[in-house]
């Protein structure tokens, strides 16, 4: 192992999706973060895979090497390279995967692959001056293709108890605000639209869900079946009432995350809450969770730089891994469904 004197260094490499990072971590501390956006995809309103893959191929190099840079170490100080495995776009895992092997094997260090969402809710550990949750707590994790509510025991010990049964929260206010006819990605902007929106304005259907499952699909196609049917009445209608139509649709989808973390709360007894992934980075949601705080509840929300896609958080996982003798071997295949 490098560094038995001092810290260990871990370099993270996170290319699930459109965003190429990497970050190196000294322990449980970030030295360095960097990610390398894709801006191409805005013109095809989504992620188009075969650019993702072909993006990430050119930015992992200069990524990686800034990394190290703004960190102040070489590659000989590095004990591991942690990775993401999985859930991702195949062709983007691949990349980050490939060099991650590739770059292992050529220093003779361990290789660590990582599951993107773990790494999500371990992105609270990484040290700063903030509160971090203690053992057991629960975490809400909302991106644009997942939505889950995971019990967590300890960094390696973690349960699915409810997830999404067809479409994610965040694939739902990115699929409003296209019907919307807002630019990608169009989660952000329905956020900073429902700031001066009324959310009482439009009534939308609470799908049900089993226990502590979610249904979203019910809800995007009663979102677009109201616009469909004003617009026969008035064209202009989405323009006149973007703002309401936003707020209106964030209310709805941040009340039944809030009502099923607090379902899942009451069976288990956990009243400490936790938020990640992308879709945390919502101001909606934040206050929501925020508000709890004042009703019993103990919540712990992330700064917005480890909400979205990010390698601080493959960096922190492969740390606690690492500390735990977890190591890959190299002919391990990344995969689009990694299992939880």
């Amino acid at each position: 192992m490098k560094n038995e004197q001092g810290p260990i260094y871990i370099l993270g490499i996170e290319s699930s999706c459109d965003d190429t990072g990497a970050a190196v971590m000294a322990d449980d501390k970030l030295l360095a973060n960097i990610v390398a956006n894709q801006d191409i995809h805005k013109k095809w309103g989504g992620v188009v895979p075969e650019l993702a893959s072909r993006a990430h191929q050119q930015n992992i190099i200069p990524v990686v090497e800034a990394a190290l840079h703004a960190a102040k170490i070489s590659k000989a100080d590095l004990a591991a390279i942690a990775y993401t495995r999985g859930p991702g776009l195949p062709g983007s895992l691949l990349v980050g995967g490939s060099f991650a092997k590739g770059m292992a094997t050529a220093l003779g260090i361990p290789l660590i692959g990582i599951n993107h969402m773990q790494a999500h809710i371990l992105a609270h550990f990484i040290r700063e001056e903030r509160s971090i949750p203690e053992f057991p707590f629960l975490c809400l994790t909302v991106s644009g293709g997942h939505t889950q509510i995971v019990r967590v025991d300890g960094p390696l010990e973690m349960t699915v108890l409810g997830e999404t049964q067809d479409d994610a929260a965040g694939e739902a206010f990115d699929k409003a605000a296209k019907i919307m006819g807002l630019p990608y990605p169009g989660g952000p902007m329905i956020d900073q639209l429902a700031k001066t929106g009324d959310p009482s304005r439009f009534k939308f259907p609470e799908p049900k869900a089993d226990g502590l499952n979610f249904s979203f699909s019910g809800l995007k196609t009663s979102f677009l079946y109201l616009i469909q049917s004003e617009e026969k009445k008035d064209k202009a209608f989405v323009d006149k009432n973007k703002a309401d139509l936003a707020a209106s649709l964030q209310f709805t989808i941040v009340k039944i995350l809030i009502n099923k973390m607090l379902s899942a709360s009451k069976e288990t007894g956990i009243k400490r809450l936790a938020l990640a992934g992308g879709v945390s980075a919502n101001s909606g949601l934040r206050q929501a969770f925020e508000d709890l705080n004042s009703t019993g509840f103990e919540t712990f929300i992330p700064p917005f730089a480890y909400c979205t896609d990010n390698a601080a958080m493959i960096g922190i996982a492969g740390w606690f891994a690492f500390k735990a003798g977890i190591r890959s071997d190299i002919t391990e295949s990344s995969q689009a469904r990694l299992p939880f």
